[in-house]
């Protein structure tokens, strides 16, 4: 297997300032971030968007969820826990890989994009941080840290992913580029999301509103960082065809397959039918709903059949953009000046 380019280098007098040749892979740039004559334009709109969507985590009030922590069920706190360590540790292994993938990303929009996206999963990180000081009991932080060291069912999720980054990292070729990239886009478009339902389900049950804002406002970050590398995919589809050979797209079709698998089991595991007004069996219902909807962006045949989403009423949590205060009322969350841009199209 051809190994990619060596990596670019900080500053190439000798590269290509021609538009026609930026390569999203494979290309020869200065480095200069000549942004003002683009040739991804969805890298541009993408880097506005996310930066117009600038937040701060210590602005959202948890005093309440500190004393809320304490009164829920055992079920309730039991799965707070697991699915606060799961995000911590998905942000974290974005945070450290994705300056890897940014190596070998030759065009400078595209770069700009990213950079923005890796502070993104950064900030993401500190909001957990700022979580666990604010909510969760000092004796019982470490463990949430560290709950991977003894739940097997967390810590054979976090080995997968890092697997599948640790590939790209250690063989460099192109076809390894691409899986990380589809890693990157089901981790971002559907690993988090049965995370992101329950905190919303305690939520609407008056509980944790503090910690379900926090989430919102990464879970609209995260729909930005989906159409990110849905956009990376499909443009090397167009660059390189050669490289989607049907062995990989039938391997990148299973790697929505085993996210999905993953998310369902996960689901089960972490709520099950012991968590008021949300299930098991609901969230796997709406992980289905999710990998049909990321194979579809990527040209694919769904993988359920078109599976329809079973709570709708996660939208009115997800899609902050579109109200002037939060969903519960306790802070204006809209930083995000008003925008035409549509994120489908992107």
């Amino acid at each position: 297997m051809e190994r990619l380019a060596e990596r670019k280098r900080l500053f190439n007098e000798h590269g290509e300032r021609d538009w026609g040749k930026r390569r999203i892979i494979g290309g020869n740039p200065t480095n200069i971030m000549e942004l003002t004559n683009v040739k991804y334009e969805w890298a541009q709109k993408l880097s506005d968007i996310m930066l117009r969507n600038f937040w701060i985590p210590e602005e959202v009030p948890l005093l309440d969820d500190a004393k809320q922590y304490l009164e829920l069920t055992a079920d309730e706190q039991w799965a707070y826990d697991r699915m606060l360590s799961f995000v911590i540790f998905m942000d974290s292994i974005l945070t450290v890989s994705m300056p890897n993938l940014i190596n070998y990303v030759t065009a400078p929009e595209i770069n700009m994009c990213l950079s923005i996206h890796n502070f993104h999963e950064a900030l993401h990180s500190k909001s957990y941080g700022y979580v666990l000081e604010s909510v969760v009991p000092a004796e019982r932080r470490q463990y949430i840290y560290d709950l991977w060291r003894e739940d097997r069912q967390l810590l054979e999720r976090n080995r997968y992913i890092a697997n599948t980054f640790q590939l790209f990292a250690d063989n460099p070729t192109d076809e390894h580029f691409v899986r990380a990239c589809m890693a990157q886009y089901v981790l971002e478009g559907i690993y988090f999301y049965s995370g992101f339902a329950f905190f919303y389900a305690l939520a609407r049950m008056g509980k944790m509103k503090g910690t379900a804002t926090e989430i919102q406002f990464i879970n609209r970050d995260e729909i930005t960082h989906v159409a990110v590398f849905q956009n990376i995919l499909n443009g090397l589809r167009q660059e390189r065809p050669q490289l989607f050979t049907p062995q990989l797209d039938a391997d990148l079709r299973a790697m929505i397959r085993q996210a999905a698998e993953h998310e369902m089991a996960w689901a089960a595991y972490c709520v099950g039918n012991r968590i008021q007004g949300l299930s098991g069996e609901v969230l796997q219902g709406y992980v289905k709903h999710l990998a049909d909807q990321r194979a579809r962006a990527l040209g694919f045949e769904p993988l359920y059949g078109n599976h329809p989403n079973p709570i709708k009423w996660v939208e009115s949590f997800s899609n902050l953009n579109q109200t002037k205060a939060d969903f519960f009322e306790t802070r204006v969350t809209n930083y995000a000046k008003s925008t035409n841009i549509d994120l489908d199209d992107l």
